[in-house]
């Protein structure tokens, strides 16, 4: 499939007016994404791989590795990332979070209300902060790229009853990662934070080991939690579910400006796709999990205030705690003010 992707791509560049001289193969990137053939990650890669290699008229190749077969968790694979061993890796901000604690900034609930702010942010200058944060810290070997989708928003989602106010949550056990900001913000919703390895959610469903989880729908859908029991979801739209796409930063900048750009454009190809993935396959999520009895609340904005005044605690406890988080605080907050900013006046100017 891959093979004619890019058979396809070649075509339609020469099509298009272009030349595509055979130039041989010169550079290699091995990339890799811990998830499977149905996530946002690999349709991201796939467009990677498929521009870079035809906008670089095969001078660069890009060998794809989903799953774990050359790293299995956050830690182990970024340490490839530094080492050269692996070349490009998407993470989510759990998974980077034990190398890179403030890019957990990306999980502070309720600070983006919408797509439009959170795509808008994602491709400013809040992400050269964290870029140049990251390459600081890893004596310039871990290049963030882009920050993409992976999966949609964040709501909470539980086996018991309906949650419309914070005071719904109380007592719930809800399954976190091991990190420490989760946990924060299903304490300060009066919930009981559990952390349970993904793998395991499923069981730990049925057995009551935890009632309730921060997913979006496509991930609940995908893993079958409604046939664990989990059968309420309150579209609180907590977190964006942001996917951050780190390079070895020495192979990035041992190729020249002309092939560098070409990796950039593909990264914001990447981008694109995976803010345009999980759009499409929510759709049908929501369908599935409703036509199989599950519960779909939708929350007032009074609703919703009532949830970000009480996870409000979490900000400082984040700029307090954790390390740069201050300074990435202070940078997500200025863009998504800006973002909203510019927004607003688009929309006017739109309904004139």
């Amino acid at each position: 499939m891959l093979k004619g992707l890019t058979v396809a791509a070649m075509t339609a560049a020469v099509m298009a007016g272009g030349t595509l001289a055979a130039s041989a193969q010169e550079y290699t990137i091995r990339a890799t994404a811990n998830s499977n053939e149905n996530d946002e990650d690999y349709d991201g890669l796939v467009v990677f791989k498929n521009y870079v290699e035809a906008a670089s008229n095969g001078q660069i190749g890009v060998e794809m590795f989903i799953g774990t077969q050359l790293c299995s968790n956050g830690t182990e694979c970024l340490q490839g990332i530094a080492d050269g061993s692996i070349d490009v890796y998407i993470s989510t901000s759990g998974g980077a979070a034990g190398i890179f604690p403030y890019v957990q900034v990306l999980d502070l609930p309720y600070l983006m209300a919408d797509d439009r702010v959170a795509e808008t942010v994602l491709q400013g200058d809040f992400v050269r902060t964290m870029r140049d944060m990251a390459l600081d810290d890893s004596n310039g070997m871990i290049r963030l790229m882009t920050i993409g989708n992976t999966g949609g928003w964040r709501n909470f989602a539980n086996t018991k009853r309906r949650v419309q106010m914070p005071a719904d949550l109380e007592g719930l056990k809800i399954r976190t990662v091991v990190a420490d900001l989760p946990q924060e913000l299903v304490k300060a919703l009066g919930a009981s934070p559990t952390p349970i390895p993904w793998p395991e959610l499923f069981t730990s469903f049925q057995t009551g080991v935890v009632e309730g989880s921060k997913n979006g729908i496509t991930d609940i859908m995908g893993m079958k939690f409604p046939d664990a029991g989990l059968q309420y979801v309150t579209l609180d739209g907590h977190a964006y579910m942001g996917a951050l796409w780190w390079m070895n930063n020495d192979k990035f900048m041992s190729m020249p400006e002309d092939l560098r750009r070409v990796v950039v454009d593909g990264f914001y190809q990447l981008q694109q796709a995976t803010f345009a993935s999980p759009k499409r396959k929510s759709i049908q999520a929501y369908e599935d999990f409703v036509a199989g009895g599950g519960d779909l609340y939708v929350p007032t904005p009074e609703e919703k205030a009532a949830f970000k005044d009480a996870a409000a605690p979490v900000y400082d406890w984040f700029k307090s705690n954790v390390e740069g988080g201050e300074a990435i605080f202070t940078a997500l907050t200025d863009a998504v003010a800006s973002a909203e900013a510019d927004l607003a006046e688009a929309r006017a100017k739109d309904l004139q």
